[in-house]
């Protein structure tokens, strides 16, 4: 493989950077992306520097390595930018807010309708009509303290 890398000189890279591309097309994960960025960038640099291949490998891999915390960042950034955080975590939805209880809650364990949904309960023992907060979500179970 090496003998292909130098054998096609700058555009070694450039060839490289369009497979794993390509590969992130078909694949999609955001991992091959990086290394084709890192592929390109090398390229790019090899250029205007003539530098041999092993600097050329050392530079790929460290570009690599450093897109690692850039994508941690970046996904981080896009996340916090959602306008539904909750869409696939409706119960955490519901931390902080209080409801009445229709139904007791006994040993600890009880229900509460909130919307269209009846949502298991977590706490200590309350009679129907009293009051409860909504502390955590454990899964599909609402935690509860007295309101």
């Amino acid at each position: 493989m090496m003998e292909y890398l130098v054998a096609w000189g700058k555009w070694s890279w450039l060839i490289l950077a369009a497979v794993f591309f390509v590969i992130e097309l078909v694949a999609p994960g955001a991992f091959m992306m990086w290394l084709g960025l890192s592929a390109l960038l090398v390229g790019i640099i090899s250029f205007f520097v003539d530098w041999p291949w092993q600097y050329q490998l050392i530079a790929f891999a460290v570009f690599a390595l450093a897109s690692i915390p850039l994508w941690r960042r970046f996904a981080h950034r896009v996340e916090g930018q959602v306008d539904q955080p909750f869409l696939n975590r409706r119960a955490d939805a519901f931390v902080g807010r209080v409801f009445t209880l229709e139904k007791p809650i006994v040993s600890g364990n009880g229900t509460v309708r909130i919307d269209d949904t009846v949502w298991r309960l977590s706490g200590n023992d309350a009679p129907a009509g009293s009051r409860v907060k909504v502390v955590r979500a454990d899964a599909a179970t609402l935690v509860v303290e007295p309101a």
